[in-house]
């Protein structure tokens, strides 16, 4: 009888250990998880503050050294052209922040007749020379005024470029009568160096005011460049708009005295054929039975160089317009490494009306790119409108139906 009762209470003492030790490992660990920082805490840290790497300065970095800051500079090649992102919020987009200038005034309690003044003194009379007169045809048809700033950084050996305003737009909504405007900027002649503002909805007189600043250009270059201002008004159901250009030589416009003030007057889009743009070949067919369109991109020549290796990737997108609304889209097959491109692809389009008076198709022929974003090599409309090859081609199609009608054609600036 003693030895199950020594058992019995050796067993309750065995219990009573195994649960209290499990019970003080619970707290331990417990304990431990309350000590450690909650993973949340960096991004509480964060808030409010510029995220960009390329734009944490030394207070921006909790505790990076000046030495981390040196190395970081040192890093940066000094040819190589990028946008300056520092006054960008977490969203990525541009505050409306007054930039600074050298005189009293600011920009944003400039007129226009400000910038005029402003213009006449800082603008040479080489660069006054250099400003091309619009025509009579132009001036009846008003497309607006743009209001920006060219700025040198001699210190960074920066190019600012200030996109303040535009003025008098035209409406691109008959509906609304009213337009959604946006700029883009291209640094000429490479063409590489592509910037944009956001889009302002519903507005003639678009205050952008946004900043673009770009690095290593030497100011030796500067006389070199041109600037490209394309505006356009945003659509979100087909292409958008273009609304007008303005291309800005910086020959003899001298930016070592500090900011210079400027406006343009807005002109219509030159679309400039070139023979260095290529040819395609297209052939076309109306079924005037079935109310079909069949169209053959059969091959691309002479496509010019746009990688760095010399050859490109040319693919064919080709979009249906129906009252100058896209309806329809295809695209061909991408071919590698070549400016002589053979497609031979059909594509078959239902018309919807009656006749092609109100259809016009569009050819794009674009260089594929899995880095970035593909660029247009070069563009091509047929239509009823369209001037030279292309409004005889369509032509020849509307006199002779269940006719395959196959013409090169020259691809017109992207």
């Amino acid at each position: 009888d003693e030895i199950p009762t020594v058992v019995g209470i050796f067993s309750a003492f065995g219990l009573v250990f195994s649960v209290s030790l499990f019970a003080w490992i619970c707290c331990q660990r417990k304990s431990s998880k309350s000590n450690k920082t909650p993973p949340y805490k960096f991004v509480h840290v964060l808030k409010g503050v510029d995220i960009y790497p390329e734009n944490l300065n030394s207070k921006k970095k909790f505790g990076a050294d000046d030495k981390s800051e040196s190395k970081n500079k040192s890093s940066m090649p000094k040819n190589s052209l990028h946008l300056d992102l520092e006054k960008r919020d977490l969203n990525g987009n541009f505050p409306k922040a007054t930039p600074k200038i050298q005189s009293s005034s600011d920009l944003e309690n400039l007129s226009p007749k400000h910038f005029a003044e402003r213009k006449k003194d800082s603008v040479s009379p080489d660069s006054l020379k250099s400003i091309t007169s619009l025509s009579s045809e132009d001036k009846q048809d008003k497309l607006g005024t743009l209001f920006f700033s060219l700025e040198y950084n001699f210190e960074k050996k920066a190019f600012v470029v200030n996109i303040k305003e535009a003025r008098g737009l035209p409406a691109m909504d008959e509906q609304s009568m009213t337009s959604d405007p946006y700029i883009k900027m291209t640094i000429l002649p490479e063409k590489k160096h592509k910037v944009k503002t956001r889009v302002l909805r519903k507005t003639l007189d678009p205050a952008f005011d946004e900043t673009f600043t770009f690095y290593g250009i030497p100011y030796s270059q500067i006389q070199d460049l041109t600037l490209h201002f394309m505006i356009l008004s945003f659509d979100r159901f087909s292409r958008d708009d273009v609304i007008g250009e303005v291309l800005i030589p910086l020959a003899g416009i001298e930016l070592s005295e500090g900011r210079l003030l400027m406006d343009r007057e807005i002109i219509k889009r030159n679309v400039r054929k070139s023979s260095g743009r290529g040819e395609l070949l297209i052939s076309l067919c109306y079924q005037s039975t079935t109310n079909t369109l069949t169209v053959v991109v059969l091959k691309a020549r002479h496509l010019p160089k746009s990688d760095v290796s010399g050859l490109s990737d040319p693919y064919v997108k080709v979009n249906l317009y129906h009252a100058k609304k896209r309806i329809s889209k295809k695209k061909t097959h991408v071919k590698k490494c070549t400016p002589n491109a053979v497609f031979n692809e059909l594509f078959v389009f239902d018309i919807p009306c009656e006749g092609l008076d109100d259809i016009s198709i569009e050819f794009l022929v674009l260089d594929s790119d899995r880095g970035s974003r593909n660029e247009v090599i070069g563009r091509l409309t047929l239509g009823c409108s369209a001037e030279g090859t292309g409004g005889e081609h369509w032509k020849e199609i509307c006199e002779y139906p269940r006719r395959q009608i196959a013409k090169w054609h020259m691809l017109c600036d992207g």
